[in-house]
């Protein structure tokens, strides 16, 4: 959709919500908010072999690899308000690990789209499973959500933790607690 199409609609909302959208301090606010949405939405527009850009690299390593507090920020696909927070991402390599920035990359790419949490978590386990065929895959993620904080029962303080756990992570009891222990 383009930015023009889009800003569009944004000033017909301005107009259902009761504002002028003619007033100063509206009159650009369409084509900021058209601006910001296509950016907070650019994930539909990558994809996972153009994030990762050949980076997996043979290693003869075979203990987890975990990289924590990996910020994101998404929109709830509900009521398209913000939720954010941290992903953390561990893996145990079968011959191929990924490079470091890559982890983030993936989690941008899944965080702009419109989400649910629950499934955000399982994408980027997925991706990360993909691209690195690794032995097993664990990624929690933290997050705060703006539409249970400003709206609805407004609990302030709530914080949503969901799991993904793939391979050996799930299978193993033993690696599943490394992996738990390790994110803490």
């Amino acid at each position: 959709m383009s930015t023009e199409k889009l800003a569009q609609y944004y000033q017909g909302i301005l107009g259902l919500v009761g504002e002028d959208p003619a007033r100063e301090g509206l009159v650009d606010t369409p084509n900021r908010a058209a601006k910001a949405m296509k950016y907070l939405t650019k994930g539909y527009a990558e994809n996972l072999g153009d994030i990762v850009n050949n980076a997996v690299f043979a290693s003869p390593s075979e203990d987890m690899v975990l990289v924590r507090n990996i910020e994101m920020y998404s929109l709830c696909e509900h009521h398209l308000l913000p939720f954010h927070g941290h992903c953390h991402i561990g893996y145990v390599p079968s011959g191929k690990v990924l490079g470091l920035s890559k982890f983030a990359r993936i989690v941008e790419m899944y965080a702009r789209r419109l989400q649910i949490q629950e499934n955000f978590t399982r994408e980027i386990a997925l991706a990360v499973q993909q691209v690195t065929e690794a032995r097993g895959v664990g990624v929690v993620v933290e997050a705060r959500h703006m539409c249970m904080m400003m709206r609805g029962v407004e609990k302030q303080d709530s914080m949503m933790r969901t799991s993904a756990l793939l391979g050996s992570i799930r299978e193993s009891h033993k690696t599943r607690h490394e992996f738990l222990t390790l994110i803490q």
